[in-house]
């Protein structure tokens, strides 16, 4: 029997959807708003049917954890790019964002690879009981990313919309609610995974002391 081609699996066939789909995201958005928005937002909600299809089909891979994390971490900072050249007085304020996003989820993703885990998304269950949360249970997840998401493509569409709607204002500041929790996971994410890198870093020294 052959070896398995890891590149044509369902869940990373889908994830060169996603990558496809957010590169015409990112060339449209300086002319065209809704269809920009519109390749991002399924971008984005492809991202729940590459981890059903691993799961379903038993193709869970480390290359399509890197490349689900990737896509996502990409695909918010090139969003935050445009919105820093729309907005900017507020450009400190995304670049932090950026950071912070990037930084916490490839520490995390660095560490939990570090430990065995096949998914930035499989967690030790007696770990941090806000990362427990967030990543057990799956309709908190799903609430936190999209409106992190929508909350950024909102910023992007009311730069463009004229005239927009009072419900659209109203979407804005639920999602931006959501967006700042999220980025506070973000900054317990950055700290649990320094701290499980410090101790993978304490047990290599004791290990290494051991044989000497």
């Amino acid at each position: 029997m052959g070896e398995e081609n890891i590149f044509l699996f369902v869940p990373n066939i889908i994830g060169y959807a996603r990558i496809v789909l957010a590169l015409l995201s990112f060339y449209l958005m300086p002319c065209c708003p809704w269809p920009a928005v519109f390749c991002y937002l399924l971008s984005s909600l492809l991202d729940s049917f590459d981890g059903h299809a691993a799961r379903a089909l038993n193709q869970s891979t480390k290359f399509g954890a890197m490349l689900d994390m990737l896509t996502d971490r990409c695909a918010t900072m090139c969003l935050l790019v445009n919105l820093s050249l729309l907005y900017p007085s507020y450009t400190f304020l995304f670049q932090l964002s950026m950071c912070l996003d990037i930084a916490s989820h490839w520490l995390h993703l660095h560490s939990s690879i570090i430990k065995g885990s096949s998914s930035h998304k499989t967690i030790d269950l007696s770990g941090n009981p806000i990362l427990r949360i967030y990543y057990t249970s799956k309709p908190v997840l799903f609430v936190m990313c999209a409106g992190n998401e929508l909350f950024f493509c909102l910023l992007y569409l009311l730069y463009h919309i004229p005239e927009p709607a009072a419900w659209l204002y109203l979407l804005l500041g639920v999602s931006g609610i959501i967006c700042v929790i999220k980025a506070g996971i973000s900054v317990v994410h950055l700290i649990s995974a320094s701290q499980n890198m410090a101790a993978l870093d304490v047990a290599e020294r004791e290990k290494s002391k051991k044989t000497q």
